[in-house]
């Protein structure tokens, strides 16, 4: 739990909010950057990015890297699992009052932004002022920030300065917010209208690291091309959609590798090789885009590739049963395998006039579909068994997961017809069907080019057939799919989605109705779905908050804006001169707790 309440008087329940400091493994290094230039990690990213203007994305890509850049106020410990939060950017966690409405966070004197031509030739020194610029920045109404939502109409005083906005078109910066303050040079002040048991994972999210105001006013709509932050790594060049090279920032104040073990033989490997070490000793990444899963396989077996997740066409070449084969053990590779913290659905587009709207007939439709899509086949011919099924919006090792859940949407073709037939899409002569009104019914879904998808395709398209329903099928990579689905102009798109923070609301916000186009890329709006969230989000972790998880789970299979798939089990492959790599649930940005042995 984040932090919990007992009749009026907090309680410090998350790790010692007022004392903790940085003995959860990361001690401030007194020299510059250590990181050595010698020092390379290669990876490839199976989508591509859209530019790392966090205020305005929410792609996965796009995140993976800004991780590495922009630096929030708290982070996680790279060990400790479940994932724990640890101060960054502060110097402890922060002190909290009022309920948990009032929080202080005091700034690391000292933290420098990375060099930037927009700074004109001076450093420019972290300080509260940023994060005030940072956070209104993701409510400026200009941005459309998918990741307003996580503290929209939360902030005192904050709405005078949105509804201003929305007269004149142009966001104040400059307008004071009494809840968003910089009290002094190093503090900062956030006061909430009312309690937000999940703030604090806010808080600590990537989309929340700080800006810099010189530069987004440099750089104006291009400020995705040149994101400038305080974390260990800046961009040294960037291919969109080819590759991307980082670099250490000559800024950055380093650390001592000093976390925990969690009392796994894996942990304590890790921390036998990383103790003590200062870091980041990696001092160059390089990231290649390659979709296509065979070539990032023959990438890997290449040793063009450091760290990999293993592509699931490896798996018969690479695993016995769960287990690393002996000839890949003899090449001192090893083997981390864990479930996604995260799931993978498709979704219908609510405004559309064929598959969109709430009636009966609609729903219907969209059930059918849902009930025609074999997850067991999706199971053993797209993931070639490397992932288990989705049955809830929530996936397991998050907060509000119910192991016990069976989704209601089960594989079922003649029922799937019988409902159809019931609803009055009728088959012609051809054997298809129509709407209930005589004219087409085609259903467009959009997907990727990689091969995966084109099994995915056939799968919809088996349960397709044997319901009389065309479905064309349109490729588009991954950046340009996410715009659209943004934009609310995509019919049907199958996605994933992986924890910003681990409780089940980051899943569940997904389809809450004033993210419609924002994060619900289903542009779903059910009173009934919104209610059960807006109280779900006012109560603390507890059974009875979990209850109304369920329930919401419950409505979108009433619904069926979304039809649930698999979660996802990763086996990633690591080169053996890579040192300290561990697979965090929430973080992906790893460069900065690894090393690289000399090979």
């Amino acid at each position: 739990m984040l932090y919990q309440f007992k009749s009026k008087l907090h309680v410090l329940g998350l790790i010692g909010l007022i004392s903790l400091s940085y003995a959860t493994g990361v001690t401030p290094a007194s020299a510059s950057n250590p990181a050595d230039p010698n020092k390379i990690v290669r990876q490839a990213f199976e989508g591509a990015d859209d530019g790392f203007d966090m205020a305005k994305t929410q792609n996965h890509y796009s995140g993976w890297v800004a991780d590495a850049i922009f630096e929030p106020l708290l982070g996680y410990d790279y060990l400790a699992r479940p994932a724990k939060l640890v101060p960054k950017t502060v110097e402890a966690m922060p002190e909290v009052s009022d309920e948990g409405k009032v929080f202080i966070f005091k700034i690391i004197p000292g933290i420098c932004f990375s060099p930037d031509e927009a700074f004109k030739g001076k450093k420019h020194e972290l300080i509260a002022q940023d994060y005030v610029y940072s956070f209104k920045r993701i409510l400026d109404p200009a941005n459309r920030s998918p990741h307003a939502s996580f503290i929209d109409g939360k902030i005192v005083g904050m709405d005078e300065v949105q509804a201003r906005a929305k007269k004149t078109n142009k966001f104040d910066y400059d307008m004071p917010v009494a809840g968003l303050r910089a009290i002094d040079k190093y503090t900062l002040r956030i006061e909430l209208k009312k309690t937000d048991y999940n703030f604090l994972y806010v808080v600590a999210y990537s989309g929340f690291g700080a800006v810099a105001r010189e530069v987004i006013e440099s750089y104006g709509n291009q400020t995705g091309m040149h994101p400038v932050g305080t974390g260990p790594y800046m961009l040294e060049k960037y291919l969109p959609r080819s590759k991307i090279f980082l670099s250490a920032n000559p800024e950055y104040r380093g650390y001592v590798w000093d976390f925990k073990s969690s009392g796994s033989d894996w942990d304590d490997q890790i921390v036998k090789v990383m103790k003590g070490k200062k870091m980041p000793q990696v001092g160059k990444v390089e990231i290649s885009i390659i979709e296509e899963e065979q070539s990032r396989w023959l990438a890997f077996q290449d040793k063009q590739i450091d760290v990999d997740k293993m592509p699931q066409i490896a798996a018969p070449v690479v695993l016995d049963g769960d287990k690393l084969k002996a000839s890949f053990i003899e090449e001192g590779v090893k083997m981390e395998r864990v479930a996604d913290a995260g799931t993978t659905f498709s979704f219908f587009n609510m405004r559309d006039p064929i598959v969109g709207g709430y009636t009966k007939e609609k729903i219907a439709l969209r059930r059918a579909i849902a009930m025609a899509y074999s997850n067991t086949d999706e199971i053993a011919q797209m993931r070639l068994g490397q992932a288990i099924k989705a049955e809830s919006l929530i996936p397991p090792d998050v907060v509000g997961f119910d192991p016990k859940y069976r989704s209601s949407l089960t594989y079922d073709i003649p029922l799937a017809n019988k409902l159809l037939d019931h609803f009055g899409y009728k088959r012609g002569a051809d054997g298809f069907r129509t709407m209930p009104d005589g004219s087409p019914l085609v259903i467009k879904k959009t997907m990727e080019p990689a091969n995966i998808y084109k099994v995915q395709a056939e799968i919809f398209k088996r349960g397709m057939d044997q319901l009389g329903i065309h479905m064309d099928f349109s490729v588009s990579n991954f950046a340009d799919n996410l715009k659209a689905a943004s934009a609310c102009k995509l019919v049907m798109w199958s996605g994933a989605w992986l924890a910003d923070y681990p409780d089940g609301e980051n899943f569940l916000q997904l389809l809450y109705g004033p993210k419609s186009g924002q994060g619900n890329h289903a542009c779903y709006e059910s009173p009934a779905y919104d209610a059960l969230y807006t109280k779900a989000i006012s109560l603390p972790p507890s059974e009875e908050r979990n209850k109304l998880y369920s329930q919401m789970s419950r409505q979108m299979e009433a619904d069926t804006p979304w039809i649930m798939h698999s979660i996802r089990v990763r086996s990633y492959l690591i080169r053996p001169w890579i040192q300290g790599f561990k697979k965090h649930p929430i973080v992906h940005s790893d460069w900065m707790y690894l090393d690289v042995a000399p090979h």
